[in-house]
């Protein structure tokens, strides 16, 4: 899943840290974040923040998690687009 304009990078990591297993943050020149650690996770804060997520891709190893991550970003782009009109 590439990530594209995470504003509310607080609920983005409530939802990470709701997940059951691991999550992770790749970026294009292949730096590997695993979510799922706090310390990464500041790391790919600073990232999505720097960059808006244009260029990092989100995984998880769950079924479960790649849905409620799914779900998340699918109610981004559903609040964006209300905010648009």
């Amino acid at each position: 899943m590439r990530l594209t304009n995470i504003k509310d990078v607080k609920k983005f990591i409530d939802v990470v840290n709701s997940c059951e297993h691991e999550v992770y943050l790749k970026s294009l020149e292949g730096d590997v974040f695993n979510l799922k650690s706090s310390m990464s996770q500041y790391i790919a804060v600073g990232r999505l923040i720097q960059e808006s997520g244009d260029s990092l891709e989100l995984f998880a190893n769950d079924k479960n998690d790649q849905i409620r991550l799914l779900n998340f970003l699918h109610d981004l782009n559903e609040e964006e687009a209300e905010a648009q009109k």
